[in-house]
């Protein structure tokens, strides 16, 4: 059995081991894989797993003994999966692996964004500390999360976590979910989704990213927002329009806005997000904790030995 990995890097970069999946087939993982050596090689291979590497509907036309297609993630859109059922090749992702982490990103950002840590740290590293006259200083108020009032956008298992945390800090908590439990069994009083930009000091995303959803922070929906209040994305980049949240933290709108991810990864250099004021963008990490990592990486191996055994799981398209 000829199993291929398309771009194994984000997920090991050296601090995990595939001896698992190794011991499976005849193995061959790649760090990355430009769109033009795709086919080339995943040719022959009946096992592909793929994080972020696109496997088109044409692509697969090509691909005579694919079978399966593991992806390395959550998210599956990179693959066709409705030309991979066509073809009868099982299409499996993997669930829950990042909840923690991501909502641990979550607060990092919320943090960051009331003590404004990573600032103050710097002036310290320059010197400034050494040369003031007084114990201590602050260059922006300090935000104490006590009874504020945290918004959550998508209340899935992601969104639940970062309401508990928003509730161990004393937080407030309204939420809202077009097709959950906006109540989140008793974590958040659910309100319209309008409610959440007004009510929330903090507003969260935790939604999947559809037609629907696509710029559902918007314009119109950042002047409902307090003037002092953050906006988070831990979820996904197009859910914001990032040139209307630009505009917003220029003209003090709203006070900052802490993402991990952006509508195009890796960013243009001129995406206006990367110069506007208080805006603290992470690289696409909250995924990438190392017991995160270790959960994907033994749920990815599980499903390809489950596929080998006949008895498929995770499975996303219906194969």
């Amino acid at each position: 059995m000829k199993i291929v990995v398309l771009d194994g890097y984000a997920l090991n970069p050296g601090d995990l081991s595939w001896e698992h999946l190794e011991a499976l087939g005849d193995c061959t993982v790649y760090d990355r894989t430009p769109a033009d050596q795709t086919v080339p090689r995943a040719e022959g291979a009946q096992i592909l797993l793929t994080n972020k590497t696109v496997l088109s509907g044409q692509m697969l036309n090509r691909l005579d003994d694919c079978r399966y297609i593991g992806v390395l993630a959550t998210g599956y859109n990179v693959v066709d999966v409705a030309a991979a059922a066509e073809r009868g090749i099982v299409v499996a992702n993997v669930p829950t692996y990042s909840t923690r982490s991501v909502a641990q990103m979550v607060f990092a950002h919320v943090l960051n964004l009331a003590q404004h840590v990573g600032h103050h740290a710097r002036t310290v590293r320059e010197g400034r500390w050494a040369r003031s006259p007084d114990f201590c200083y602050w260059d922006v108020p300090l935000v104490e999360l006590a009874g504020k009032t945290m918004g959550i956008i998508g209340l899935g298992r992601i969104g639940k976590t970062a309401a508990e945390l928003a509730r161990a800090f004393g937080m407030e908590v309204v939420g809202y979910d077009k097709y959950a439990d906006a109540s989140a069994g008793g974590l958040c009083t659910p309100v319209a989704l309008d409610e959440v930009f007004r009510l929330g000091d903090v507003v969260s995303l935790h939604c999947p990213l559809t037609d629907e959803t696509a710029h559902l922070v918007d314009a119109g929906r950042l002047r409902l927002m307090k003037p002092t209040a953050f906006l988070i994305n831990t979820s996904r980049g197009p859910l914001v329009d990032e040139r209307a949240l630009a505009d917003a933290l220029e003209a003090g709108a709203i006070a900052g806005a802490g993402l991990d991810v952006l509508g195009t990864e890796p960013p243009a250099a001129d995406n206006p997000l990367a110069s506007a004021p208080n805006c603290w963008i992470t690289p696409h990490i909250a995924w990438a904790t190392r017991e995160a990592r270790q959960r994907l990486m033994a749920v990815a191996t599980e499903n390809v030995a489950a596929f080998l055994a006949g008895r498929p799981q995770n499975v996303v398209n219906g194969v």
